[in-house]
C-alpha cells in the first residue's frame, strides 16, 4: 500500500465487519443527508420568515420592502456558509483528535439544536446569528462523514461509495422540496419546521453507542494528530491549496449561481410552491449527477471528469439564464439538466479530497479543502444581492449568468491537480 509522509500506518489496518461496514455508511450518508434539509430549509424559509418578523406577514410588499428581505436573504446565506467553513475547521480537527464518530455525532447535535432554536427568534439578528451557529454542525458533517466511510470500506468500494455520499445531501434538498411543495413552507409554518428540524439531535445520541470507529483512525494508536496549521506548511502546503481551489469553485458556483434559480422562480410564478418546484427539479438531477461523481471520476479519470463536468456547468448556467423563463415550458427540464451537471462536483469531492491527505490530517485537510470555498462563497453573495439595487425579478437570471463564469476556473486549475487515484489503495 502506498505511503506518504506522515501517513503512520505501518500495515494495512483491520477493517470492519459487514455489519460495521453499512452502520459505518448508515451513519455517514444519513448525517450528510441531514445536513441537506438543512441547506434546503434556509433558501425555502429565508423569504417568509423575514417577512414574518419585519412585515407581519404582509401578502403583498412594497417594493422597498421585497429589496429588504431580498438582502436578509443574502445576509441570512452569507452567515450559512461562514458556519460552515469555520464548522469545517474546527469539527474537522475534532474527528483527527477525538475520532471520526464523535466528532460527527457532535456535528449534527450542534446543527439540529440550533435549528429548533429558531422557532423562537424575535428578531432576525436572532435568526442570523443561529442560522450561523447551526452551520457550525452542517460544515463538520461533511469532512468526518466522508473520512468516516471512506476509512471504513475496501478501496474497490469508495467510488461507488463517494457517489452515494455525495448525493446524501441532494437527497435531503430534494425531500425539503417535495415537503414544501405538497405542504408549503410559509409564514404560518417556518416557526413549526424548525422545531421539527432538531429531531436528528436524536440520531447523534445513539451515534456513538452503535457506530463502530474509522479501523485507520483506530490505527495510529497515540500518534496526535497533525495541528491544523500544518496543513499550510510543507510537505501538505500545496495539496491543501489544491484542494481549497478544486472545493471552492463548485460551491461558489451552485451559492452564487445556481441558488437564485429559486428566489427567481418563486418572484416570477409569484408563489413559494414555484420556488420549492424548483428545488425538486433541481434536486431531483442532483441526486443522479452526485450519485455518478465517484464513478465517472474512476472510470474517465480524476482530472478529465473535473474539467468535463466545469464545462458542462458554465454551459448549462448561461443556457438556463440567457434563454429561459420560469413561466416557460423548458425551465424545469433546464433546472433538472442543472442540478445534474452541476452536482457531479459533489460524488467527485468525496472520492478525492482524501485521497489528497495522510490519516491523522485527512478529516481536518478534507474540512478545510470542502469548506474553505463558503468563506469565498459568503462576500460573493452578500455583493450580488448588494449591487442589484433593484429586487425585479429579471434580475436574478443576470447574476446567475454572471456568476456562473467561475467554472471557467475550474477548467484551468484541474490541469495542475495531483494524480491521486493510488493514494489510497487497499
Amino acid at each position: 500500500m502506498p505511503r506518504r509522509q506522515g501517513d503512520a500506518l505501518a500495515s494495512p489496518p483491520p477493517s470492519l465487519d459487514p455489519l460495521g461496514r453499512r452502520l459505518v455508511l448508515l451513519a455517514g450518508f444519513g448525517s450528510w443527508m441531514l445536513s441537506g434539509v438543512q441547506m434546503g430549509l434556509g433558501p425555502l424559509l429565508a423569504r417568509p420568515t423575514v417577512r414574518d418578523l419585519l412585515f407581519a406577514g404582509e401578502a403583498k410588499l412594497a417594493p422597498e420592502q421585497e429589496l429588504v428581505v431580498l438582502h436578509l436573504f443574502a445576509v441570512l446565506v452569507c452567515a450559512f456558509l461562514l458556519g460552515g467553513a469555520f464548522g469545517g475547521l474546527l469539527f474537522g480537527w475534532a474527528g483527527d483528535r477525538y475520532g471520526r464518530v464523535r466528532a460527527l455525532a457532535a456535528s449534527v447535535a450542534c446543527f439540529s439544536a440550533f435549528t429548533a432554536l429558531q422557532a423562537f427568534v424575535r428578531t432576525p439578528g436572532e435568526l442570523i446569528a443561529l442560522r450561523f451557529l447551526a452551520s457550525l454542525g452542517v460544515g463538520g458533517t461533511w469532512p468526518n462523514a466522508v473520512a468516516l466511510v471512506s476509512e471504513g470500506w475496501p478501496g474497490a468500494s469508495r467510488p461507488i461509495l463517494a457517489g452515494v455520499m455525495g448525493a446524501g445531501a441532494n437527497v435531503g434538498i430534494l425531500l425539503v422540496g417535495v415537503s414544501g411543495g405538497l405542504f408549503g413552507l410559509g409564514v404560518s409554518t417556518w416557526r413549526l419546521t424548525s422545531l421539527i428540524s432538531g429531531v436528528p439531535i436524536l440520531l447523534a445520541a445513539v451515534m456513538p453507542l452503535l457506530v463502530p470507529e474509522s479501523p485507520r483512525w483506530l490505527a495510529r494508536g497515540d500518534a496526535p494528530a497533525l495541528p491544523s496549521e500544518s496543513l499550510f506548511r510543507p510537505p501538505l502546503l500545496g495539496r491543501t491549496l489544491m484542494g481549497i481551489l478544486l472545493g471552492t469553485i463548485p460551491l461558489v458556483g451552485t451559492w452564487s449561481a445556481g441558488k437564485w434559480i429559486i428566489p427567481w422562480a418563486a418572484a416570477v410564478l409569484g408563489s413559494t410552491r414555484a420556488g420549492a418546484a424548483a428545488q425538486v427539479w433541481w434536486a431531483a438531477g442532483a441526486v443522479l449527477g452526485s450519485l455518478a461523481g465517484g464513478w465517472l471520476a474512476a472510470a474517465a479519470g480524476r482530472r478529465v471528469t473535473y474539467f468535463a463536468i466545469s464545462l458542462l456547468t458554465l454551459l448549462a448556467n448561461l443556457a438556463l439564464y440567457r434563454f429561459l423563463s420560469p413561466a416557460g415550458a423548458m425551465f424545469y427540464p433546464a433546472v433538472f439538466g442543472l442540478g445534474l451537471v452541476a452536482t457531479v462536483f459533489y460524488g467527485w469531492l468525496p472520492l478525492y479530497l482524501p485521497e489528497l491527505f495522510p490519516t491523522k490530517a485527512r478529516a481536518t485537510g478534507a474540512g478545510v479543502a470542502f469548506n474553505f470555498g463558503r468563506f469565498a462563497s459568503a462576500p460573493v453573495v452578500l455583493a450580488a444581492a448588494w449591487g442589484l439595487g433593484e429586487a425585479t425579478p429579471d434580475v436574478y437570471p443576470r447574476v446567475g449568468e454572471a456568476m456562473a463564469w467561475v467554472y471557467a476556473l475550474g477548467m484551468v486549475v484541474i490541469l495542475f491537480a495531483p494524480d491521486t487515484s493510488k493514494d489510497m489503495e487497499g
